[in-house]
């Protein structure tokens, strides 16, 4: 059997990030999806799905996404269901993310990482949400010789790149 979902889409809302009484981070946000079609007055329709992601990856969501940011999510569909206060059955379906990209760079004030690759995924290392444990390493003087986490190091600088064939997978 298979469960699996991928959705790119736009925040509705900032995320909002509770913790569990054992301390679990979890966040939940809604994603606005828009459909590949028009409707008959020619505009695109959207959907708007809920979306939750656990632990340190709920943390980098709620720390780096806000209203209106382009993301990516890789998860799985999961319904569940509680007793509401009229006493009557409630179900709720969502997405459980697994992995949670970003998908947009970073602008102005914005704290988005720049590093598009950079994921809110369970087996991401680092600390800070930074992807390989450092922080900015432009604010620290003793991280000299190192390159910036979003610096492009396949940037054009006008030099060739010397690749040897043996650092090729194909």
């Amino acid at each position: 059997m298979m469960n699996r979902v991928i959705l790119v889409g736009r925040l509705t809302k900032d995320p909002e990030l509770r913790y569990t009484p054992n301390g679990v981070a979890v966040a939940t946000f809604t994603l606005a999806v828009n459909r590949t079609f028009t409707n008959q007055q020619g505009e695109r329709e959207a959907d708007f799905i809920n979306c939750v992601v656990w632990r340190r990856p709920a943390e980098n969501v709620a720390n780096f996404l806000k209203k209106g940011s382009l993301a990516g999510v890789d998860g799985r569909v999961q319904t569940r269901n509680f007793e509401g206060q009229d006493g009557k059955r409630v179900y709720i379906t969502e997405i459980v993310a697994e992995s949670v990209q970003f998908l947009e760079p970073r602008t102005g004030g914005n704290e988005a990482p720049r590093n598009n690759n950079y994921a809110a995924s369970g087996n991401q290392g680092g600390s800070g949400g930074y992807p390989f444990g450092g922080q900015d390493q432009n604010r620290n003087s003793n991280n000299q010789g190192y390159t910036r986490v979003d610096d492009d190091p396949f940037a054009n600088d006008g030099k060739p790149i010397d690749i040897s064939d043996d650092d090729l997978p194909f």
